[in-house]
């Protein structure tokens, strides 16, 4: 048996799901990863959630070519519904957007009873998702940033506590946009993400110049020009 060789984003992803973990991996694009975690010896069991047909199909393809259907069951279903009558206490969401994961748990957030730690992995907008883990009681414990061919990738993982772990009370809004942890390991990952967004305010504010004057706008205009600020005090 070849052992699957996993891109640099998901690896870097199988390295926060703990050993011996039983792990629901939501939208397993072919089922890289489940393949991965059983084969490497890493967990014992993993469902890997599809939400339409096609992508299903492939997962269970790969799954079989690798013989291990009796180790990795792939599922039909919208988001957590494939955690329905499963015995798991890890769950992944890899490669969407940030608002979509966000709208994943919030909408199947009953069956996260049992499960303890989250590994979720936005491609945008990651402070969408820790705003949900703040506001429904998930404490953040570690966050990475990474870049792979040109693309910058953010993990957060989550485990249950009180939502305010780990954040200051100062800067509190900065915080969730920039990422706690991020803000004091800057890398060259952080650096170029976050000099790409402040030049794409810096368009938006030209933009803005040009238009009208009301309330909405003026909101608008206050809220880049905090952003601006904290780019230009952590770049």
């Amino acid at each position: 048996m070849n052992h699957e060789k996993l891109s640099k984003r998901l690896k870097r992803v199988s390295d926060h799901v703990p050993f011996g973990a039983r792990v629901g991996d939501i939208g397993s694009d072919h089922a890289y990863l489940a393949v991965y975690l059983v084969q490497s010896g890493k967990c014992p069991f993993v469902v890997a959630g599809e939400v339409n047909k096609g992508p299903l199909s492939s997962a269970k393809a790969h799954i079989c070519s690798n013989g291990l259907t009796d180790k990795i069951n792939a599922k039909l279903g919208n988001g957590l519904e494939v955690l329905e009558n499963e015995d798991i206490n890890t769950v992944v969401i890899a490669g969407m957007g940030g608002p979509l994961i966000t709208t994943i748990l919030e909408e199947g957030k009953e069956r996260l009873d049992l499960v303890e730690r989250l590994v979720l992995q936005p491609n945008v907008a990651a402070d969408h998702i820790r705003r949900w883990l703040m506001g429904n009681n998930w404490d953040l414990i570690d966050e990475e940033i990474l870049e792979e061919d040109g693309h910058v990738y953010e993990i957060l993982v989550a485990e249950k506590g009180s939502g305010l772990s780990p954040y200051e009370k100062k800067d509190l809004e900065k915080q969730l946009w920039l990422g706690p942890y991020l803000l004091k390991n800057k890398n060259t990952a952080f650096e170029k993400k976050w000099k790409r967004e402040r030049q794409q305010i810096e368009k938006i504010n030209q933009q803005l110049a040009f238009s009208g004057k009301n309330e909405l706008l003026k909101e608008k205009k206050q809220q880049l020009s905090l952003k601006m600020t904290w780019l230009e005090e952590e770049l």
